[in-house]
C-alpha cells in the first residue's frame, strides 16, 4: 500500500492503520501525489485532461480531493504520468479505501458542506480555531451544544435537535484519541458573556473549559474585547502528511474551504497576532474562574 504515496508520504501507513484514518484526507493525499506526478512529467492539467478525455476541471477536483476517486481515472493518469507500477498496482486499493463513508455520515443531519469539515479534523494533525459568537463545537458541553443547536434550528424538532447534539459528541472523541489532533483554541472574550441556556448551562461549560486546561493536547486562550480581530470564526487545520494547509470558514448558509497557499498565508497571518495578544493560559484560567463566579 505505502508505494503508491512514499515519495513525500512517509507516514501515510500509520496514518491508515490508526482507528482515526480519514477517507476524507486520504482523497486528498491522492489527489496531491497526482499532482505532484502531473508536474514531474510536464504535463498542464489541460494536457492530462486531453489525453483521459475528460474536462479540464475534473482534473483540478481530483488534485484537490473535491470529489469522489474514480478507480479508472486514477490508473489512467498514473500510466500517462510514467508512474511506477506499484504504485500503479497499490492505486485501486487506496481509492477505495478513500471512499469509505465515515462514521458520521450514518447522522442525517449532516449538511454536505459539514460532512468535509469532519473528515478533515479526523485526519488533522492541528486544528487552530478562532470564535468570536460561541463556545467551539469540539469544546461544548452538552447542555450548552443543545441549546445552540436549539436556537439555530427553531423549525427542528426534539428528535433532529438531540441528533445534532449527538453527532457534536462523537465529533470530540477525536480529543480523547492517543493520536488525536492539538487543539489549539482562540476564544473572544464576549464569548463568556454571551448567556446561552440558563446560567447552570454557563457554569458547566465555563468549569469544563477549565478542566480542558489541563489536558496536554488542548491549548486555549482568552482574546481581550478590545484587540481587533478577524471578525468571523476562522479554523485552519494542518495535516501530518505533506500536504496544504486548509482554511473552514463557516456562514449562515454553508461554508468555504479554501486550500491556496495565497489564501491559507493569509488567515495565517492573521491569526498569528491573535495567539500572540490573547491571554496566556495562565492568565486565561484566571478570567475563566472569574466568569465562572459571576454565574453563581
Amino acid at each position: 500500500m505505502s508505494a503508491f504515496l512514499s515519495p513525500g508520504f512517509p507516514s501515510l501507513d500509520q496514518m491508515l492503520s490508526e482507528p482515526g484514518s480519514s477517507s476524507t484526507v486520504l482523497r486528498i493525499a491522492i489527489g496531491a501525489r497526482l499532482r505532484k506526478l502531473r508536474d514531474a512529467a510536464g504535463f498542464s492539467p489541460a494536457q492530462a485532461a486531453v489525453r483521459i478525455r475528460c474536462h479540464e476541471s475534473k482534473i483540478s477536483r481530483l488534485e484537490c480531493g473535491k470529489s469522489p476517486l474514480k478507480e479508472r481515472d486514477v490508473l489512467d493518469l498514473l500510466e500517462l504520468y510514467g508512474a511506477h507500477p506499484m504504485e500503479q498496482a497499490a492505486a485501486a486499493e487506496l481509492v477505495e479505501l478513500s471512499n469509505m463513508p465515515g462514521w458520521w455520515e450514518r447522522y442525517s443531519v449532516v449538511p454536505d458542506w459539514f460532512d468535509k469539515l469532519i473528515g478533515l479534523q479526523e485526519g488533522a494533525e492541528v486544528i487552530w480555531t478562532y470564535e468570536v459568537l460561541l463556545v467551539p463545537g469540539l469544546l461544548q458541553t452538552q447542555r450548552y451544544a443543545f441549546a445552540v443547536t436549539e436556537a439555530g434550528f427553531p423549525l427542528a424538532d426534539r428528535v433532529d435537535i438531540e441528533a445534532r447534539v449527538r453527532l457534536r459528541g462523537e465529533r470530540q472523541k477525536i480529543l480523547r484519541r492517543k493520536d488525536g489532533p492539538r487543539l489549539w483554541a482562540l476564544i473572544d472574550s464576549g464569548v463568556l458573556e454571551r448567556m446561552i441556556g440558563s446560567r447552570a448551562v454557563m457554569r458547566g461549560q465555563i468549569q469544563h473549559l477549565i478542566n480542558l486546561m489541563n489536558h496536554p493536547q488542548i491549548t486555549l486562550q482568552i482574546v481581550p474585547r478590545d484587540f481587533i480581530t478577524v471578525g468571523t470564526p476562522v479554523t485552519l487545520i494542518r495535516f501530518p502528511l505533506d500536504l496544504p494547509d486548509i482554511v473552514y470558514l463557516e456562514n449562515s448558509l454553508g461554508a468555504q474551504y479554501l486550500d491556496r497557499r495565497k489564501e491559507t498565508e493569509h488567515f495565517r497571518a492573521l491569526l498569528d497576532p491573535l495567539s500572540t495578544t490573547a491571554h496566556s493560559p495562565e492568565e486565561t484560567r484566571r478570567i475563566l474562574a472569574a466568569a465562572l463566579k459571576r454565574y453563581q
